[in-house]
């Protein structure tokens, strides 16, 4: 049986855009159907001009769909991303996640396993209450938490964040060793959803 995961993330100059197609790769590599998708920019075109790079990114990342409930309905699991903002969630994301009230009455999102990744600047700068804010959510729709821990030794070099995976966006583009963390993250999950649909079959 094929786990279906939707990868939901925003990033703004790029960094969770590469974390999230590494976790989408992790799941794909486990068996899974994985949805990569973004969510709409909120920022005015007066913000993302000032940063080049954040214009560069949204340019690139046009191609990537929107993601939207029918994603989180269609999800076995899911896994979330997001630079750190304040050490919270980005705004872009909240909103995403404000809009679900409804299937979340449905309960659409309870008892599917989800995860978090983030990045932030500093190497203290938030990540992991950004994955651990991010988390407060899926305690409220009931979906069963899958953090990498520390089950894996490539969690290791990645800088050992046992919440989820996280990058230091102040040392430049993510590294192969939070890359490697990243695939984990997304196979971990994909193994442990196929897991829990098979033992839902018998």
């Amino acid at each position: 049986m094929s786990a279906k995961i939707a990868v939901i993330y925003y990033s703004a100059t790029g960094n969770v855009h590469q974390l999230a197609k590494a976790v989408a790769e992790g799941a794909e590599k486990a068996g899974a159907e994985v949805r990569l998708r973004r969510v709409p920019e909120l920022a005015p075109d007066s913000a993302i001009d000032a940063n080049p790079a954040w214009r560069e990114h949204v340019e690139a990342a046009k191609d990537v769909e929107v993601a939207t409930l029918d994603d989180l309905i269609w999800a076995d699991a899911y896994a979330f991303g997001s630079p750190t903002r304040f050490g919270n969630i980005a705004s872009q994301l909240k909103q995403f996640i404000d809009t679900t009230g409804g299937i979340w009455q449905q309960g659409v999102m309870a008892n599917k396993p989800a995860t978090g990744f983030a990045s932030a600047h500093n190497a203290n700068g938030g990540n992991e209450s950004t994955i651990l804010a991010l988390y407060n959510t899926f305690h409220h729709w009931g979906s069963i938490i899958v953090s990498p821990g520390y089950t894996d030794p490539v969690v290791y070099p990645a800088g050992g964040n046992p919440y989820g995976t996280a990058h230091r966006g102040g040392a430049g583009t993510p590294s192969e060793e939070t890359l490697a963390a990243a695939r984990y993250q997304g196979e971990r999950l994909a193994d442990i959803t196929t897991r829990l649909l098979a033992g839902r079959a018998a």
